[in-house]
């Protein structure tokens, strides 16, 4: 319930249990706190990951931070902080991992010899702006890389940090190097904060989304995740505010709890929406097959049902009456040399 105690400002309340763990430790009520977040750098050999889903549609994908502090309980990357003896809770949030040896990685992943340029994610899991970025600056250092070596890059945010970096954005743009996409879920701004506390305001992202364009660079909007009976009613008020400020293009999911998401979601909206709670939850089981999560390639995206059909339908007409004649640019490869341009390099 809403007058228990509850950490404000946080998605997930508890550590959930790590699915590998053969061991668990059950906190106290006294260990329930607010936790400080810390960072811990981290040596991976390689940066850049390949997509191999069969539903999704880029070739490639690099994070230079594992774990995010956005605090989104719905957040689909929670369960790959697991696979480091972490929990997809509260630990996702505040245990954050950091490469810094990213930008030096992402160089010798672009001098591989016979390597064929393809736009890359920045980021495909945790997001690239997060508030560490502030003081680490790895996004920025690995979109200078891009520049120097005219690679494409496709960014996608919720933080308005992004355009600290309109200095080496704008360049890239002029070359149709970059694209932007930014998740707005909802410009609610009191169900904003409840469920995604520690992003951009909805006001700063669509004003984010204006300048970016206004500065010639193509922006991609993201209405992520539809969760019914929270933000299921906005789709038309969000497709209008963002074609007004500019955007090119949208794409939309269905919210789905998979793994230790799925403790982490029911039980932030069993506190901060507890009159509704159990009605969310079922029209989210409505929407897949009984059940809370799908992992099915395809049907994972799309959903079933009465509920999934009229968000679908939903978007359809929003489509049509804000987006019609919009066209989407795709980002050029034909400028990549494999070597590094001295003449692009903004800072050292």
């Amino acid at each position: 319930m809403q007058d228990e105690k509850f950490i404000k400002g946080q998605g997930a309340q508890r550590n959930v249990i790590n699915r590998f763990d053969r061991y668990t430790y059950e906190p106290d009520d006294e260990d329930f706190e607010t936790v400080k977040t810390s960072f811990t750098e981290v040596f991976p050999k390689t940066i850049v990951n390949q997509v191999k889903s069969e539903d999704l549609p880029m070739e490639y994908s690099m994070n230079p931070y594992q774990g995010c502090e956005h605090g989104c309980s719905y957040c689909f990357a929670r369960p790959t902080h697991e696979y480091w003896g972490y929990s997809a809770g509260i630990d996702f949030e505040r245990k954050i991992m950091v490469k810094k040896n990213a930008p030096e990685l992402l160089e010798k992943f672009f001098q591989k010899r016979g390597y064929k340029p393809a736009p890359i994610l920045l980021s495909g899991n945790t997001d690239c702006y997060q508030p560490a970025e502030r003081q680490f600056e790895i996004t920025r250092k690995l979109l200078q890389v891009c520049l120097d070596y005219r690679h494409p890059v496709n960014i996608l945010t919720k933080n308005a940090l992004v355009l600290r970096d309109l200095d080496i954005l704008k360049p890239m743009a002029e070359q149709n190097l970059v694209s932007v996409s930014f998740s707005i879920p909802t410009i609610n701004e009191d169900l904003r904060r409840k469920m995604e506390p520690r992003t951009s305001s909805a006001p700063n992202k669509l004003k984010a989304v204006e300048i970016l364009t206004e500065n010639q660079i193509p922006v991609h909007v993201m209405v992520a995740p539809i969760i019914p009976g929270l933000n299921s009613d906005e789709p038309l008020s969000i497709l209008k505010a963002i074609s007004d400020a500019g955007a090119l293009s949208f794409g939309y999911t269905l919210v789905r709890l998979n793994d230790t998401v799925e403790p982490v979601f029911v039980n932030w909206i069993e506190i901060y929406f507890p009159d509704r709670a159990q009605k969310v939850l079922n029209l989210i089981r409505s929407m897949r097959g009984g059940k809370l999560g799908d992992k099915r390639y395809f049907e994972r995206q799309r959903g079933e049902g009465n509920i999934a059909e009229m968000i679908h339908n939903t978007f359809k007409i929003g489509k049509k009456k804000f987006f019609d004649g919009k066209e989407f640019p795709k980002l050029s490869t034909a400028n990549f040399t494999g070597t590094k341009d001295q003449q692009l390099r903004l800072f050292d």
